[in-house]
This record gives structure tokens, sequence and C-alpha cells, in this order.
């Protein structure tokens, strides 16, 4: 939750999800405790959603910089080819030659592409999330392979 948004209650967020994910009558946890949501619109790439039970600036408030979790069954499904981030973090790094690089510990958003965080054997990888570079991903099998390219490796 990025910041309290009027009077009564609001809250602006920046959804790491679609934002189909965060409508109307969906469950959220929130540092612990479970909200529902009873209203959300699309203000550009943030949204505006109010929560039953807060609906008080300072209520509100007291939410800001906790993230908004939504459970896996009402995600949005995403297109062939994309993930959520939370699928990512853990998943085995190879090479093509099969080298073990490591496991995903972070996403990093970027402009152009997300970077993948790989903490292993030769220490923290930064992993540009391109077709170039990532070759395959299998959620099913807890893996991504990678192509190593030039200055990829430290």
């Amino acid at each position: 939750m990025l910041r309290a948004h009027g009077v009564y209650g609001a809250l602006i967020v920046e959804p790491l999800a679609p934002h189909e994910s965060l409508s109307a009558g969906t469950l959220v946890t929130i540092s612990g405790r479970e909200y529902e949501i009873a209203n959300a619109r699309s203000e550009g790439r943030f949204l505006r959603v109010e929560l039953a039970g807060v609906d008080t600036r300072e209520k509100a408030q007291m939410l800001r910089g906790a993230y908004l979790q939504v459970r896996e069954v009402d995600l949005a499904a995403l297109p062939e080819g994309e993930y959520y981030r939370f699928q990512l973090i853990g998943l085995a790094v190879r090479s093509t030659d099969g080298r073990e690089l490591g496991r995903v510990t972070d996403v990093l958003p970027a402009p152009e592409n997300d970077i993948y965080v790989v903490s292993g054997p030769s220490g923290e990888v930064l992993i540009p999330a391109v077709d170039d570079v990532v070759h395959d991903i299998d959620l099913a099998g807890g893996a991504i392979t990678v192509e190593i390219v030039p200055g990829l490796l430290p």
C-alpha cells in the first residue's frame, strides 16, 4: 500500500498482479488480518481500493507500506509465458550446459524487463528476464534454464 487517499479510508496501491485480482468482493490479507475489498477503481497504473472496516484516513495510514496479499486461487490467469513473481522465488537456476547457478531470491522490476536475483555458489547473479538469456521456466519442475552470455557471471 502506497498511501491513504481521502478522509474515508481509501488506499492507493500499486498492484503486482493484474488489476482484476483486486476487485470488489475479493478477500485480501494485510499484516495477518483479512479484509474484503468493498470497491476498487483504476487510477492509471495504481488502484484506489476501499476495504470493509477501513473507514477513516487514520485506519488507512496504519496499513501504509504493507502488502495486500490475494489468495492464489483468486489471482487472474496469466497468458502463456508470463508468471507471477512469487512463482519464481525459490526456483533453481541452471545454465544450458548444466551448471547450477543457485536459486531465485528476488525479482526486481525494471523498465525494459524484470531482473532475477539468483544466489548461489558464484555469489549473487543478476539475470535479465529476456528471451536471449532465459530459455525455459518450468514451474512444475522447479527450474529456470538460462544461457550464459558474456558478462552474466562474475
